[in-house]
Formats: C-alpha cells, sequence, structure tokens
C-alpha cells in the first residue's frame, strides 16, 4: 500500500477487482476495499485492506455497513459494481448525512425510473412502458408498430426487453414478432419495454465533482455487446459540444454532485440526441483500461478524486487531461463469443494475430466442448485488445473480428 496524505479522504470500495485494487493501492488515499467473504483469503495474503460483506441484497442489516465504515473513519464508498451501486447509495447517505444519496441510487438501478426522471428534467427518451408478463409484451409492440402505421405484412420494427436492474447487455431481448418471447422465460418479469432508436449508439464515461464535468470521454460501440474503441472517430466526435449538454443535464435531472457516470445514447441522423440509461459504476468491456491506455492517466484513481470530499480543485485541475488533445492513438476492445456449438480449442486467427493493431487477448481454452445457448445477448468469453493511430481502421478492425472464429 502507497504512503497516503492523511489530507485527503479515506475511501471504501465496494467490490472485487483487481485492476481496481491496483490503482487505488498506488494512489495516495487510505482505502478499504468491502468485499464477499470469498477474498478474504487473497486479501490477507496481498496485506489489502479489507472488510467482508455480502452484497446479495438490501436488508435489515443494510444500516450494520455504514455504520461500521463510519466508525473506522471513511469518508466515502464508491462503487464498482451494478450491483453495489444502491449500496453505495445507502452507505454515502450515512457518511454524508446526506439522505437523497439513497433515493438517487435507486434512479441509477431501475432503468424504467430513471428514464422517467430522464424525462421529467426534459431529457429526449424513446417510448417505453413496464411489462408483468408476456400478454404486455405482445400488446407493446403492436401498438408499438400501430403509431408507425405498419400495414399488414410490414416487417415489424423491433422493441427491446432489458431486466430493470442488470448492467450491459445482460437481460436484453430484441423481439420483433410474438414468438420471439419464447427465448424468455417467465422469471424474467417483470421488464421494461422500449422502442427500438435508429441511430448510432455510444457510450460517455463522466467524472464530476461539484456539479461540473471534469473529464469526459465518449466511446464508440461498433457493434452493441461486441465491441468499443477510444477516442471516437471524428464523425461521433463532431457532437462533443451536444454531448456534453446533455451530461449537463443529466447532472441537473440527477442532481449529481459528485462521482462518475456511464450513460448510453443514440444520435439520429438529423442529429438528434437520445437518452438510453445510465449507469454510476465503470463501463465494461475494460473501458477504464482502454481510456487509460489512449489518456495515460488511471481512470479507478480518477473516480477516487471524483468521489472524494477532501478533493481540491487544484487536484482537479492537475489530474484529468484535456480530452482528445491529449489521446495517444486509439484503443479497443474486442468481446469474443464462440460461433459453434460444439469447441474443442482456442485458435486465435492468423490475421488478428498479425495484425499491427493487436496486442494482446484474455481468452482462456474451453472448459467444456458444447457452448450453452445465448441468454439474451449473452456474455463474452474474453477480450481482444486493440491499439493504433487510425479510428477507421480501428473501426474496420474490430467489426472484422464478428466473422472470425475464436473457438474451434
Amino acid at each position: 500500500m502507497a504512503d497516503y496524505d492523511p489530507n485527503k479522504g479515506f475511501v471504501a470500495i465496494l467490490g472485487w477487482s483487481l485492476n481496481a485494487i491496483d490503482a487505488i493501492s498506488r494512489f495516495d488515499r487510505k482505502y478499504v476495499v468491502v468485499a464477499p467473504t470469498w477474498a478474504e483469503e487473497y486479501a490477507k495474503e496481498h496485506d489489502i485492506p479489507y472488510l467482508p460483506w455480502d452484497f446479495e441484497r438490501l436488508n435489515d442489516r443494510s444500516f450494520e455497513i455504514a455504520t461500521t465504515l463510519q466508525e473506522m473513519g471513511v469518508d466515502v464508498a464508491i462503487p464498482l459494481f451494478e450491483e453495489t451501486v444502491e449500496w453505495a447509495g445507502a452507505i454515502n447517505a450515512v457518511l454524508l448525512k446526506n439522505p437523497k444519496l439513497m433515493g438517487q441510487s435507486l434512479l441509477f438501478r431501475d432503468k424504467s425510473l430513471m428514464k422517467r426522471r430522464a424525462q421529467i428534467g426534459g431529457i429526449r427518451v424513446g417510448i417505453f412502458e413496464e411489462a408483468q408478463d408476456k400478454s404486455d409484451v405482445v400488446r407493446f409492440l403492436r401498438r408499438v408498430n400501430q403509431a408507425l402505421l405498419k400495414l399488414d405484412g410490414d416487417p415489424n420494427d423491433p422493441i427491446h426487453l432489458k431486466a430493470f436492474d442488470k448492467a450491459g447487455c445482460e437481460g436484453h431481448w430484441m423481439v420483433r414478432e410474438p414468438d420471439d418471447l419464447d427465448r424468455v422465460s417467465d422469471e424474467e418479469f417483470p421488464l421494461l419495454m422500449e422502442s427500438h432508436l435508429d441511430g448510432w449508439e455510444f457510450a460517455v464515461e463522466a467524472f464530476i465533482k461539484n456539479r461540473k464535468i471534469q473529464f469526459l470521454n465518449i466511446s464508440e460501440y461498433v457493434t452493441l455487446g461486441y465491441s468499443v474503441f477510444v477516442p471516437a472517430s471524428p464523425e461521433l466526435e463532431k457532437y462533443r459540444e451536444k454531448v456534453t449538454q446533455e451530461i449537463e443535464k443529466l447532472i441537473e435531472a440527477f442532481d449529481i454532485d459528485f462521482g462518475f457516470i456511464h450513460p448510453e445514447y443514440f444520435v439520429t441522423n438529423d442529429g438528434q440526441m437520445y437518452f438510453g440509461e445510465v449507469a454510476y459504476r465503470p463501463p465494461g468491456f475494460q473501458g477504464f483500461e482502454i481510456i487509460e491506455r489512449v489518456y495515460n492517466f488511471n481512470c479507478y484513481q480518477g473516480m477516487v478524486v471524483a468521489f472524494d470530499p477532501h478533493t481540491t480543485d487544484e487536484e482537479l485541475e492537475a489530474f484529468f487531461p484535456t480530452p482528445i488533445k491529449d489521446a495517444k492513438g486509439v484503443a479497443g476492445t474486442f468481446g469474443v463469443y464462440p460461433r459453434r456449438r460444439v469447441v474443442s480449442q482456442l485458435a486465435i486467427p492468423e490475421e488478428t494475430e498479425n495484425h499491427e493493431y493487436f496486442e494482446f487477448h484474455e481468452l482462456q481454452s474451453p472448459m467444456e466442448g458444447k457452448v450453452p445457448k445465448r441468454s439474451a445477448f449473452g456474455t463474452h468469453w474474453g477480450l481482444l485488445h486493440f491499439y493504433g493511430e487510425d479510428p477507421h481502421v480501428m473501426r474496420d478492425l474490430l467489426k472484422a473480428q464478428e466473422d472470425l472464429d475464436f473457438y474451434v
């Protein structure tokens, strides 16, 4: 553990991430990791400040972890995963003596509530409703397409079903016909239903302090659920001013004084910006790691700076780089899904391994031969990492990976 500055905050990290722990252990803040009991042995072995806690669900012991951290002298709790966002809100409501933070965390966890709050704040969203069962979905699908003036025999526009509180593409289905609902079990309900938005989907990573954006990155999706790169191409970066305005609307609508947000948007052909959803935790697909690859600052440490109530204006000015101007190159990741139902070995294609932008992969040999069916959009088996100079070469390269077999 690095020497910490006693004039700066003591932070609690909620969740177990070795990348985050490594980064924060090298920073100048005192910290403790709050994680499930399975992490205890590793934490002791590597002298990691650790407090055991089960994040399965909020219960009548929820106040206990807040008071324990308060007695330890912790100033603020920082969520690393979707499942710990609500816990951070509950804990910070106590630590910072600000009850609104608990309600705010519920907005970040419930996709339906967050869309309503965004709508109330004057932010453009698509059509959405809650579904209690499959009959609600069929009715919504029919109404949406009726509103789009579809005639009998015309192919339906799709709708999206999303779990209220799951991260990323988990619990996300696209439905065009009632028969598509065969893939969705009754246990997944209730769900959020929303209309499909034809547009360019992208993500934003924004570090916020004192209700101001301290650093804003735009991450360009090549294919949702498969690939992303930073910084975005010039074609997407031209919307930066408009994106910044939308993030400022989010700060007001969600009453965000500090922290880190990861919203997703769609931009349509006429330049209109639609809000998708927002998370109060790091992005998937190692978004923090590829931002660091390009900007040479550590985003986990950036979260600490954004959350810590003892952070000074001088530190903010010195810590965060200037977007685009300070970027060196383009970094991207691709999530690999086996394309075959039965596999026996990992085999990195030559065109991937020999490409000058390819850096490394995190794929493992298959444990089983039979590939399980993907539920909803599924979970990737590991990431490929790329780095180069040209965003257009990067975009084409990431897209090309979709047609290759990495497990044969």
